[in-house]
């Protein structure tokens, strides 16, 4: 995992790339490294191993012995050597590797890694017996959220991708999967051209991450099946307290005690369905999940660009309308000018070498040169089905977006084949990618986080998330990149924060752009609906409606399921009684500039 390392395939690693995208990964290895200031690691500054909380060293030692001997030695790696950010192939999982505050803030103790629900089991019993806090990840490639990184320092990572990696199942006439945490898109992809079945699975923009963990994190691709949450069916979970359940009508036997032949074909069982307290939570582990795949057929991308900044709103009321009529097949992107000229891979500096913020005038000019030509968005959608279906889709698609004075309608035929149209062609017909990798050569050293809120699709809300957003983002110095992933009646607002990670100014007006774009969207009514680790809390707090009632109900659920803290304490705001009210909240004000964080925020982080 140096500069120099060859990227793994799938032949090597569970988290490889697919042997012919081995050469791509390669290039994109290259380009990134041939940005970068910094050393591959940084000498560490304080003692390591990093200690859980309320746990001496010959108490740890002790613990880790006794848990080697239950896993195995070489199942155990205890977290003492230098930090490598790596990048996304070649990625961490002890460490948040677009850290944004200290290289060594967020940081593990070890890493363990099972192979079974049973040995799943044996950690969380050993975790309890010893209460030290564990931090589950399926692969740790939820970059920009905070990747592999525990939220409590010192924490054991529970690293289920390397030994847990299979594709249990692919059923072609349900068209469902059953997989392990470790099963990245890719491996998906592959399994499912392997089998032979005439099936696609939803990829998102990078195909590295895992299925499940990308699920249960509530992310989403660009097919039908894009909401992935959505599409999942039936889990097994490892309990904090140890116990394993299965959900929706995996909880009923099969005949001779085997599995229920409709687990992944019904999404219920009888009474509560609790599926949704294991996403975005901390009250269990997933250690398989059932998925429905979209039985293969036509699809067709198309780009439609907009002239003027201010046809925003028309655009948006345009979409709104084709996608509940379900005209527009997919989850389609409308991206900024600035995000089509990042994702060519060229740096900044390559279309304004000035100081501050990249002005308009600039990106007008970078865009004259690009195959589509001067313009402020750029709309990606896709219609699927039989040929005559996808052309009379197309066909309402251009005529309501040609209400729109100077829209451009194309196909990828009409665009060079060095286009990013092409990646969207992959992506949206459920081909894994890495183009997006491209716009982290932005600026040296690159790292990214989000702030993703959830704006009602109409053009009123829309103008005033991004107007907010495009604002704070100038107050703070960074250029705006806007991408909205758009259906019929909310959108996600994408806005990704690229940042050089070596710059600690640039890390500390990141921290200050986030709480102020969490507190000013939060005052007008808008939420995120995932965020980086740091951000968790100030995000929870966010959705205080009735004297924080969510929060107190899950707190209350934690307690129950997880009454010794031990699971993932802190992720997504929950926090366990026993870490309550002692300074690991990260509240507004505690990360930016002119409020130093407490002593307790700052040994806690």
């Amino acid at each position: 995992m140096t500069s120099k390392s060859t990227p793994p395939t799938l032949d090597d690693k569970h988290s490889g790339v697919p042997a012919h995208m081995a050469d791509y990964a390669a290039q994109s290895k290259a380009q990134l490294y041939s940005n970068r200031t910094m050393p591959d690691s940084i000498a560490r500054s304080q003692e390591v191993p990093v200690l859980p909380p309320d746990v001496s060293r010959p108490a740890f030692n002790g613990a880790i012995d006794e848990l080697k001997k239950l896993l195995g030695d070489a199942n155990v790696e205890i977290n003492d050597k230098p930090l490598v950010d790596g990048w996304y192939i070649e990625h961490p999982n002890t460490h948040d590797a677009f850290h944004i505050t200290d290289q060594e803030d967020l940081v593990s103790s070890a890493q363990v890694y099972p192979s079974s629900t049973e040995e799943v089991v044996t950690i969380v019993k050993w975790a309890n017996k010893h209460l030290i806090p564990i931090y589950p990840i399926s692969m740790g490639r939820n970059i920009g959220y905070g990747g592999a990184a525990p939220r409590v320092r010192g924490s054991v990572v529970v690293d289920l991708g390397r030994r847990m990696n299979k594709v249990l199942e692919i059923d072609g006439s349900k068209a469902t999967c059953l997989l392990e945490p470790g099963v990245s898109y890719f491996k998906l992809y592959e399994e499912v051209q392997k089998s032979g079945f005439p099936l696609m699975c939803d990829v998102p923009d990078l195909a590295g991450g895992s299925v499940v963990g990308n699920a249960c994190d509530r992310g989403v691709g660009y097919t039908p099946y894009g909401d992935h949450w959505a599409n999942h069916c039936g889990m097994e979970v490892v309990l904090a307290n140890g116990e394993v359940i299965r959900t929706g009508l995996g909880a009923l036997p099969g005949k001779d005690g085997g599995d229920n032949p409709s687990w992944q074909s019904f999404q219920n069982s009888y009474g509560p369905a609790v599926d949704g307290i294991f996403s975005q939570s901390n009250f269990g582990i997933v250690t398989k999940m059932g998925f429905w795949l979209m039985p293969r057929t036509g699809s067709t991308t198309y780009l439609v660009t907009f002239p003027d900044d201010d046809d925003f709103e028309a655009i948006i009321e345009v979409i709104r309308e084709l996608n509940q009529q379900r005209v527009i097949g997919n989850v389609p992107q409308l991206r900024h000018i600035i995000q089509e000229l990042a994702v060519t891979g060229a740096r900044r500096e390559t279309f304004w070498k000035g100081e501050g913020i990249m002005p308009r005038s600039a990106m007008r000019e970078a865009a004259a040169k690009l195959p589509t030509g001067d313009c402020s968005w750029c709309f990606y959608g896709t219609v699927y089905g039989p040929d005559a279906l996808r052309t009379e889709h197309l066909a309402i698609a251009k005529a309501a977006f040609s209400r729109i004075p100077g829209m451009v309608f194309r196909l990828p035929s009409d665009l060079p084949a060095s286009h990013y149209i092409h990646s969207r062609v992959k992506v949206c017909s459920g081909t894994p990618e890495l183009r997006e990798l491209d716009w982290l050569n932005w600026v040296p050293n690159a790292a990214h986080t989000f702030f993703a809120p959830i704006v009602p699709t109409r053009g009123k809300d829309t103008r005033t998330v991004h107007e907010l957003v495009t604002r704070l983002h100038h107050k703070h110095g960074f250029d705006s990149f806007p991408t909205w992933c758009i259906a019929g009646r909310q959108s996600h607002y994408i806005a990704n924060i690229i940042y050089d990670r070596a710059d600690p100014d640039a890390k500390r007006r990141v921290n200050e752009l986030m709480m102020d774009l969490i507190e000013a969207c939060a005052k007008e009514g808008y939420g995120e609906y995932r965020t980086h680790l740091l951000y968790q809390d100030v995000v929870a707090r966010t959705y205080g409606w009735n004297n924080q009632a969510l929060l107190k109900f899950n707190q209350l659920l934690k307690d129950a399921i997880d009454p010794n803290g031990i699971m993932a304490p802190g992720r997504a705001g929950i926090w366990p009684k026993r870490f309550r009210g002692r300074g690991f909240e990260i509240l507004m004000g505690d990360l930016r500039g002119d409020t130093k964080p407490s002593k307790e925020v700052k040994s806690n982080l």
